[in-house]
C-alpha cells in the first residue's frame, strides 16, 4: 500500500517505507535515457520495469530473470546516472524479479484495457493536485526555446533525432542531404523544404533532426508545430480577436519553423490563406522553413494554388519505402544501438518479411526483442518467426522458389550435376536424387507438372509418379526422411 509520503514529491525520497515512486519521476528518468538509446529499447527493456522506493534506494522489478540479467549487464549504470540526474542524489538500485508480476502502467489512459484496477487506483492516489502543480511550476522554470507541437500520442516524448542516427539509402538520400544543408545554412534555394512520404518512412526524424542541428548551429527561436496545431491556434486567435499576437508569434519570434502534416490544411481556406502569408513572409525574411506531408503537394486535395506554388518554390524531397539493403542496414543500426545481438538468419527473415515502413521494421524488432526477454529465450529463427506471426499472421507468406533454385540445392546436397539428374541413368545414386528433386519442385514452386518434367527431360506422368513414390517412402525410410528434412530446411532458408 502506498504511504502518504508517496503523495508528496518532497517527501517520497526521504520516506523510510516502501512506496511506489511518483509516475512523473520514472517518466523523467526514461526521457533522460531516451537521449542516447532508441525508442524500441525503452519499450522492450525499460518501460516494463516496476519501480519502488524502499526507504534506502530504488527497487527495479523485472518480469523475468532473463530480463533482470539483461538490465544489469546493459543498462544499470546508465539508469543509475539518469536517476541521479533526476533526483540530484545518488540512490542505491536493487534489481529483482517481481512475484506475480504485471506490467505497471505509470500513466494509464482512461478506459484502458488490461490494467490491474488495484495498480491503477494506487497510481491515481499517488498523484494528487499538489504534485501536478509543483511539476508544472518546475517545468515552467526550464528554458523552452524550441516549442513542440501539441503532439500526437506517438510524439509525447520526442527523442533527440539527429542526422547521425538516420540510416541513408537511395530512397531517402536527397531528403537527408537537403535537410542537413538547410539546417546548416550551407546552400541557398532550399527554402522552403518539403518532405513527403507515407507514414513511418522517416520524415519526422529528419524534421526533428533539422531542429537539433539548427539549435547546435545557433538557432534559438524555433517553432515546431503540426498543421493541426497551427490551425487550432489560428482559430483561437480569431475567436479571441488576437490575430496580431498570432502573427507576431509566427512571423516575428522565430528563426526556424517546422510544420508537420501539411495535408491537414486541405479544404481549410481561411487557414490556408493565413499560412500562405506566414510562409511568404518567413521565406522573404530568410527564415528557414521545413514542411512535411504524407503526399506530394500536387496531390493534396483542395490546396490553394498559390499556397501550393509557394510550398514548391524551394525543394520537394520524396522519401520512398526502403529496399532490402536499406532495411537490413536500419535493423542492424537499431539492434546495435539497443545492445541487441541479432543473428544473421533472423535479420534475413525480418528483412524479407517486413517490407513496409521504417516504423514497421522497428515494431517487428521490438516484438522479437520483447518475446526473447519475456520468454527467457535467445533470439533465433524460430522465435523470430513466432514473434512475426503474432505481430501479423499473414506477414510470413512464403516466397515461391524457382525450379532452378530447387534443383541447385538438391544437386549440391547429393554432389551431382543437373545433367546427371536429367540423364536416362537408373542407378540408385541418380534415381533417388532425381525423384527428390521432382518432389521438391512440386512442393516449392508454382510450376505445373509439365514444366517441371521438361527440366528433367521427362513427361509429366513421370513427375507425378516420383512425387507419389517419395511421399510413400518418407513414411517407411528414416534415412530418406532425414534427407527430405535437411533439403526442406535449406530451401526454407531461401524463402
Amino acid at each position: 500500500m502506498v504511504g502518504d509520503s508517496a503523495k508528496n514529491p518532497e517527501n517520497w525520497l526521504r520516506s523510510g517505507e516502501t512506496v511506489n515512486c511518483p509516475p512523473q519521476f520514472w517518466d523523467g528518468v526514461l526521457r533522460r535515457l531516451g537521449t542516447d538509446m532508441p525508442a524500441f529499447t525503452l519499450d522492450a527493456w525499460l518501460r516494463p520495469l516496476a519501480v519502488e522506493h524502499t526507504g534506502q534506494g530504488l527497487r527495479l522489478s523485472a518480469p523475468t530473470p532473463f530480463h533482470r540479467d539483461r538490465i544489469r549487464a546493459r543498462f544499470l549504470s546508465r539508469i543509475a546516472q539518469c536517476v541521479a540526474d533526476e533526483t540530484g542524489q545518488q540512490l542505491p538500485i536493487e534489481l529483482g524479479v517481481a512475484n506475480g508480476w504485471r506490467q505497471r502502467v505509470l500513466n494509464p489512459p482512461a478506459g484502458s484495457e488490461g490494467v490491474d484496477s488495484g495498480v491503477a487506483d494506487r497510481q491515481v492516489k499517488s498523484d494528487p493536485p499538489a504534485v501536478k502543480t509543483q511539476l508544472r511550476r518546475a517545468h515552467a522554470q526550464r528554458p523552452q526555446q524550441f516549442e513542440a507541437p501539441e503532439p500526437r500520442d506517438e510524439d509525447r516524448e520526442p527523442l533527440p533525432y539527429t542526422f547521425d542516427n538516420f540510416v541513408v539509402g537511395p530512397c531517402n538520400a536527397l531528403a537527408r542531404e537537403a535537410s542537413l544543408a538547410l539546417a546548416q545554412q550551407r546552400q541557398r534555394g532550399l527554402n522552403p523544404l518539403y518532405l513527403a512520404s507515407e507514414p513511418g518512412m522517416g520524415k519526422t526524424h529528419l524534421a526533428r533532426a533539422v531542429v537539433t542541428e539548427a539549435r547546435r548551429n545557433g538557432a534559438t527561436r524555433g517553432l515546431y508545430e503540426s498543421a493541426e496545431t497551427f490551425t487550432n491556434r489560428f482559430m483561437k486567435a480569431l475567436r479571441t480577436k488576437n490575430t496580431e499576437g498570432f502573427k507576431q508569434r509566427f512571423r516575428q519570434q522565430c528563426d526556424l519553423l517546422v510544420v508537420e502534416d501539411i495535408q491537414f490544411l486541405g479544404s481549410k481556406r481561411a487557414t490556408q490563406m493565413e499560412f500562405f502569408h506566414t510562409l511568404t513572409h518567413l521565406v522573404d525574411a530568410g527564415v528557414r522553413v521545413v514542411l512535411t506531408g504524407d503526399r506530394l503537394p500536387r496531390d493534396i486535395h483542395d490546396l490553394e494554388p498559390r499556397l501550393r506554388s509557394q510550398i514548391t518554390a524551394g525543394v520537394v524531397a520524396e522519401i520512398e519505402p526502403p529496399d532490402a539493403k536499406l532495411r537490413r542496414s536500419i535493423l542492424r543500426s537499431k539492434a546495435a544501438a539497443g545492445g541487441v545481438g541479432l543473428p544473421d538468419d533472423c535479420l534475413d527473415l525480418l528483412v524479407e518479411a517486413v517490407r513496409g515502413s521504417v516504423r514497421d521494421l522497428e515494431g517487428a524488432l521490438i516484438q522479437v526483442v520483447a518475446s526473447a526477454s519475456l520468454l527467457k529465450r535467445p533470439i533465433d529463427r524460430t522465435l523470430t518467426r513466432n514473434a512475426l506471426h503474432k505481430l501479423s499472421p499473414g506477414i510470413l507468406q512464403p516466397r515461391v522458389l524457382d525450379v532452378n533454385q530447387v534443383i541447385e540445392v538438391v544437386c549440391r546436397f547429393f554432389g551431382v550435376s543437373h545433367d546427371t539428374l536429367a540423364s536416362r541413368s537408373r542407378r540408385r545414386d541418380v534415381l533417388m536424387p532425381r525423384q527428390l528433386a521432382m518432389y521438391l519442385c512440386r512442393r516449392y514452386t508454382d510450376e505445373p507438372l509439365a514444366v517441371i518434367a521438361r527440366r528433367f527431360d521427362r513427361d509429366h506422368p513421370a513427375v507425378s509418379n516420383a512425387v507419389k513414390r517419395v511421399e510413400r517412402c518418407i513414411l517407411e525410410s528414416a534415412p530418406l526422411r532425414y534427407q527430405v528434412e535437411e533439403l526442406t530446411a535449406r530451401l526454407d532458408r531461401l524463402r
